[in-house]
């Protein structure tokens, strides 16, 4: 029975450092990390491996719950799939141990504000964004595509749109939506 630390960063410009230094201090036997955001269970192939590898009587230990997942529906995945092989949870920060009823409840609890926050946040952006607009201060990103040189190729070189699209990097369905609006 060995004790599996997990320790996730949303973003390559955090560090997990301190959170494995807790891990090591509250006795994993050994810590996998990774740095990928936690909203879904995509790309994170720290996350699976350490599923794949956990074995009954085993624990699977992260500083705070919300390091686990940020949406209730994969917090509740991970927790059903970590329970049918008899692996328990616990959190260093916070008062998890899946082995017991109150620790259970409480893990329930905090996945709750754990997405409760991530969607507060994405209603932020998406606020600030629409003031940004309104101001015309937000153009959104620069555009990869430059029209002109879609038609150039097609009218003046004669190019079907895969030649197009191989020649300028770019998607040959990019190219028909060009051609389409400019009617070509």
């Amino acid at each position: 029975m060995a004790t599996y630390g997990y320790a996730r960063a949303s973003t390559l410009d955090q560090d997990v450092t301190l959170q494995e230094a807790r891990l090591h201090q509250a006795g994993c036997d050994a810590v996998r990390s990774e740095k990928v955001s936690g909203a879904s269970r995509a790309g994170r192939s720290e996350l699976a491996l350490l599923l794949q590898f956990l074995r009954p009587g085993d624990t699977l230990m992260v500083t705070r719950i919300d390091r686990l997942a940020r949406s209730i529906k994969d917090l509740q995945d991970i927790i059903h799939e970590l329970r049918a092989k008899g692996v328990a949870i616990k959190a260093t920060e916070q008062p998890i141990d899946t082995a017991t009823a109150a620790g259970k409840a409480f893990l329930d609890m905090l996945g709750v504000f754990a997405e409760f926050e991530t969607n507060l946040r994405r209603e932020r952006q998406m606020e600030g964004i629409a003031q940004a607009k309104a101001k015309g201060a937000y153009k959104g990103r620069k555009a990869s595509i430059d029209p002109r040189e879609v038609r150039r190729l097609r009218i003046e070189e004669q190019l079907g749109p895969t030649e197009i699209a191989r020649r300028l990097g770019i998607g040959r369905a990019s190219v028909y939506r060009v051609l389409a609006i400019a009617g070509a």
